[in-house]
């Protein structure tokens, strides 16, 4: 569906605002943060027209508007700039995981380690025959979308069902993409609409699929998360094909 070019940049901004602050966005924020050389009113009007396309929605409890999958799809797809790992950033990646780097089930539980210490976000690994490895539980806990125990509690408990995280990572048809994104809303999940997914499946040698992510909420910081995830995927990939 084709957006305006204002329409793109009110909904990057928007998408921005939100990612930072957690909470809805209004015209009066983006007027006043956002240097978009509109009024207010004009910024109303194409919020409204961003949600009738399905960008957008209104939460009854705010006059501001959050993005929905399909606006944060869009984002992903069309308005991010990624932040680019540093030389030095990629050198730290591999040192906090090359000790481990003769054991794949040790390198996977640093992997996690590392992962969710970067992204504080709560890192899960996976293999085709039902492993699981994560790491960083409780930084979930830190995020406004957690504060409601029946959708901290649904993300927690999804780390004792092995056969639904099966089912999750290696039981959905993927496109040939390296990173995927998937949103609580897309799996119809109970106490899942607010979550959201960034993994990366890849070959390990002989241990067969990988999947590498981290689960957090819809608003991840997608211009870091993906990334980071590509690389110590490809990083951990590479590693793996010497076992």
């Amino acid at each position: 569906m084709d957006l305006t070019p204002r329409q793109t940049q009110i909904l990057k901004a928007i998408i921005d605002e939100y990612i930072s602050s957690a909470d809805a966005v209004g015209s009066e924020t983006l007027e006043r943060k956002y240097s978009l050389g509109i009024s207010p009113a004009t910024i109303r009007n194409e919020m409204s027209e961003l949600t009738e396309k399905g960008f957008l929605q209104q939460l009854h409890t705010s006059a501001g508007r959050i993005p929905t999958s399909m606006g944060l799809r869009f984002y992903v797809g069309h308005l991010m700039q990624e932040k680019q790992m540093s030389l030095r950033d990629e050198v730290s990646c591999k040192e906090e995981i090359w000790d481990a780097r003769f054991n794949l089930d040790k390198l996977l539980r640093e992997t996690v380690l590392a992962l969710s210490k970067r992204t504080h976000t709560l890192a899960v690994a996976t293999t085709n025959d039902g492993n699981v490895y994560y790491a960083g539980a409780s930084q979930i806990l830190n995020m406004p979308e957690f504060y409601d125990i029946d959708v901290a509690q649904t993300v927690l408990s999804l780390l004792d069902q092995r056969v639904k995280l099966q089912q999750l990572f290696f039981g959905q048809s993927l496109s040939s993409e390296p990173i995927h994104i998937m949103f609580g809303t897309d799996l119809n999940w109970p106490n899942f609409a607010t979550v959201g997914m960034v993994f990366s499946r890849f070959n390990a040698g002989k241990t067969g699929d990988v999947t590498l992510g981290i689960i957090g909420p819809c608003r991840l910081n997608f211009p870091y998360v993906v990334p980071t995830i590509r690389y110590f995927s490809q990083l951990v990939g590479e590693i793996a094909q010497s076992f």
